[in-house]
């Protein structure tokens, strides 16, 4: 769905007031990812708000887990980084609608897997965090011309299976991860300066390899990961622009490890994938807004997977 100037708002403007702008689907997508016994290359579609699941034509550059997705909504989602028999610097651009994949000429200052990242649409993508030697750095992809830099800015600690979200237009969240143990603190990246402050809230536990999505303009969530006592299933909500933490009464089907999060702004967030007692997830979570209710959708992923990259294309907002 397109919006304009007038901003994002629960209910489409061209509903009661003409203004010419048409409306375009929306999707989610889950990129690459560890499965069983190997690593995939394949792009799992959802088509929202049917929720119907489909595989793209285009797949990433090679087989890759442990990777990070975001997107610049309306024009382009990425995939960043992650393992294939070593960590990767790679950043492999899907196109929308079209759904092409093309590689960036730019590259992540250095190899890394188990990243996180988070966009900020129609301006920059970031990617903090991972590697095999634990970063704290920060490299920012500015749109549309697709040209690296990394941030003057660094996370609280070098650490890695952290998680990313983002308040679109106002700044970014990395959240968890584990450094010389597990993280309950939330680094907090503000547009446009790039500067970082650390959330007074923090996670209802530390915890590490957990989903992060996001209701642009009202509120961030982590989902799911493993903290000092076993994997979770609980929900944590960062409540914007205040910032406060509250956790939702729903809780994932399985508690998991590794799944994977995005969201269709303004109607609903995704979790998919993920590992847990039983093996690897095929599983997808929905969680509806604003209530945060939870259902689980009858379309799954194929393979089931843990470790992909999430991103969305919800239109320009």
């Amino acid at each position: 769905m397109r919006f304009d100037s007038r901003g994002l708002v629960s209910t489409y403007l061209s509903q009661w007031m003409p203004t010419g702008d048409t409306t375009r689907q929306k999707f989610g997508y889950f990129g690459g990812g560890t499965i069983s016994g190997s690593k995939t290359d394949a792009i799992a579609k959802i088509d929202f708000p049917a929720d119907t699941l489909s595989t793209l034509a285009a797949v990433l550059t090679s087989i890759v887990g442990e990777l990070a997705g975001m997107a610049d909504s309306g024009v382009a989602g990425y995939c960043g980084g992650g393992n294939n028999a070593g960590d990767l610097n790679r950043i492999d651009k899907i196109t929308f609608p079209a759904d092409t994949k093309t590689t960036l000429s730019a590259t992540l200052t250095a190899n890394r897997s188990d990243l996180a990242a988070m966009a900020n649409s129609s301006v920059a993508g970031y990617f903090g965090g991972g590697g095999s030697s634990l970063t704290s750095g920060i490299d920012k992809i500015t749109f549309p011309a697709d040209t690296k830099s990394t941030l003057v800015a660094t996370l609280s600690s070098a650490r890695y299976v952290l998680a990313g979200m983002a308040n679109s237009g106002v700044a970014g969240y990395f959240g968890g991860g584990y450094d010389s143990g597990a993280i309950s603190g939330i680094d907090k990246i503000t547009f446009p300066a790039d500067s970082k402050s650390t959330l007074s809230a923090v996670l209802t536990s530390a915890r590490y390899y957990q989903a992060g999505m996001a209701d642009s303009g009202v509120a961030g969530y982590f989902a799911g990961g493993i903290d000092a006592v076993d994997t979770i299933s609980g929900i944590d909500k960062i409540t914007f622009p205040a910032d406060t933490k509250s956790t939702l009464s729903p809780t994932l089907t399985t508690a998991r490890q590794k799944p994977t999060g995005m969201a269709d702004t303004g109607v609903a967030g995704y979790i998919g994938g993920g590992q847990d007692v039983g093996g690897f997830v095929s599983g997808i979570d929905k969680i509806s807004f604003p209530a945060d209710t939870k259902s689980t959708l009858s379309a799954t992923l194929s393979p089931a997977r843990r470790s992909a990259a999430g991103f969305a294309d919800c239109g320009v907002f």
